[in-house]
């Protein structure tokens, strides 16, 4: 299911840029950026998979699951075959 562009979901593409701005610079393109979230949204579900689903750090994980979910979608990346969680 693919959101559509809002300026609610445009608030999360906002702190997506600022997170990834604060780590590597402003010198990332939007491909590097696209690169570097599909390797943290792949790594974060390895990790919440084998974590307990009632324990703080997943409760946490699962906050970045949903902030790096939505930022892909709105970017136009399919997460059919990406998503393990589908939550």
């Amino acid at each position: 299911k693919k959101l559509k562009y809002t300026k609610k979901n445009k608030r999360y593409i906002s702190l997506h840029s600022k997170i990834f701005k604060k780590s590597y610079g402003d010198n990332m393109t939007e491909k590097e950026m696209l690169k570097v979230s599909i390797e943290e949204f792949s790594r974060l579900q390895n990790y919440m998979l084998v974590s307990d689903k009632e324990s703080e750090s997943y409760k946490r994980m699962k906050d970045r699951y949903i902030e790096l979910k939505v930022f892909l979608q709105i970017s136009g990346v399919n997460l059919t075959e990406l998503d393990k969680i589908k939550e």
